[in-house]
């Protein structure tokens, strides 16, 4: 597993786009603040985390097969948490 913030080419893959995904995250939430009134938005981090969160496990759980304990491997979580994540956001059968 890479260190935060090393990008994948030091973890040993190549990537396929040149645009790292913090920089589309943080292109991303400076048009949402933009695009509204920032003074309106409140508990902006639960924000982000479910709505990066929910389709990061929808990805991985559609290239692992559904495979739970793969997905799990794949993210770095218990099996038992990635069940729970699964259930909050309504991902699991």
């Amino acid at each position: 597993m890479s260190a935060p913030g090393s990008t994948s080419a030091e973890a040993g893959t190549t990537p396929k786009t040149s645009v790292p995904l913090r920089t589309s995250v943080r292109n991303s939430l400076r048009e949402y603040l933009g695009n509204v009134d920032s003074e309106l938005v409140t508990d902006l981090y639960a924000l982000v985390l479910s709505e990066v969160e929910a389709p990061m496990l929808e990805v991985v759980m559609e290239k692992v097969r559904f495979n739970q304990s793969k997905a799990a491997k794949l993210l770095g979580l218990n099996r038992g948490t990635l069940r729970t994540k699964l259930k909050q956001y309504d991902l699991l059968d």
